[in-house]
């Protein structure tokens, strides 16, 4: 499947008083799938219902494959969203309104089925959405944004509701679907969680973009230190500076050494015979630096350009095991994951993501 990208260009959106989007750029290449991560209210949603053209920008643009949305000739057969789980009418039945929704899109009836089996719906097809816990109305807007077999998934929070055998199940299946060469692009405020489904970040911060690049961008910026509590500070910061690390005053007392193990300091103190009080490692993790980038005032963090396509691999258009060929691997290879609850074999992961340099 050959699908379009999406391109985000010096996108502002100002409510009033209120400058939600402020001057954002970004692409999202397909075969991959692109955290749009940021805290609450970092604007995320909004440049989203602007490139669906629910909300018009205040400048700038958002395309896909270089076309408004509403310019799109079959929206729903190249696009699908998942905005929010609240859109139904709760007396609905959930075989109803996906039966609806393909009717106005002109999308064959068989489809229904197919997209149900595929977010487990099934056997809760003939019940009343408004009997539906979160998670399971997440599952029903996902199979709507999927009844067009769409090139591109747009997915606001997608987790939310989902348990957590429901968030691996969905892991595997958007990794399954770019693999396919679609273009995915899914927004969250929980890094710790993307981070096991994601190729590429772009994290946004009050309307404006701070990162964007690899996945490998962040974790290649995550460390870990040692901290030192000694009464010889300064000849420690000299001796350690000369071994090649980096030393940082904490307190009056308490030297931060950067880059060093525990098998690296604790010989090279002794050989010097510096005295310590104290030594305790740090690590930084995703989380951890996802909060300094996503908190710290100033100017925001260099924007990487996009990463080269990941290869296409070639998939036929359905997505349910029962209505496919074998995966895109060829014979043999593994189908789509099953359903919540279903064993999912995926194949190989993902091609990694090129090498880039720290910004």
């Amino acid at each position: 499947m050959a699908a379009p990208g999406v391109d985000v260009r010096s996108l502002t959106k100002r409510f009033r008083r209120v400058t939600a989007v402020r001057d954002l750029s970004f692409t999202v290449q397909p075969g991959r799938v692109t955290g749009f991560l940021g805290p609450n209210g970092a604007g995320k949603t909004t440049t989203l219902r602007i490139l669906l053209d629910l909300v018009s920008a205040t400048s700038g643009s958002a395309t896909i494959g270089g076309v408004r949305y509403r310019d799109l000739p079959q929206p729903a057969r190249q696009v699908g969203a998942v905005l929010e789980a609240t859109s139904f009418h709760p007396s609905r039945r959930a075989r109803a309104h996906l039966t609806m929704m393909a009717l106005a899109a002109g999308i064959e009836q068989s489809r229904v089925d197919q997209v149900l089996a595929v977010v487990g719906l099934t056997e809760d097809a003939h019940r009343k959405v408004g009997g539906y816990s979160l998670g399971m109305r997440q599952r029903l807007q996902l199979a709507g944004a999927l009844l067009g077999d769409p090139g591109v998934l747009v997915l606001d929070e997608p987790s939310n509701g989902l348990d957590p055998q429901g968030i691996a199940w969905l892991r595997e299946l958007l990794r399954y679907l770019a693999r396919e060469g679609r273009t995915i692009l899914v927004s969250s405020h929980l890094l710790a969680e993307m981070a096991q489904t994601i190729d590429d970040v772009v994290i946004v911060s009050q309307g404006t973009l701070r990162v964007q690049g690899p996945l490998s961008l962040l974790t290649a910026q995550t460390h870990s230190s040692m901290r030192v509590r000694t009464p010889e500070a300064q000849r420690l910061a000299g001796i350690v500076a000369q071994a090649g690390f980096t030393p940082r005053p904490e307190a009056p007392g308490v030297v931060l050494v950067d880059g060093a193990s525990p098998e690296q300091l604790g010989p090279l103190l002794a050989a010097h015979q510096v005295v310590v009080y104290e030594v305790t490692q740090r690590t930084q993790d995703l989380e951890s630096l996802f909060l300094q980038l996503t908190t710290t005032l100033g100017a925001p963090a260099a924007a990487q350009g996009p990463p080269p396509a990941a290869a296409r691999p070639p998939g036929a258009p359905g997505i349910p095991a029962a209505a496919r060929p074998p995966g895109p691997g060829g014979p043999g290879a593994p189908g789509p994951p099953g359903p919540p609850g279903a064993t999912a074999g995926m194949g190989s992961p993902a091609p990694s993501p090129p090498p880039e340099v720290r910004p």
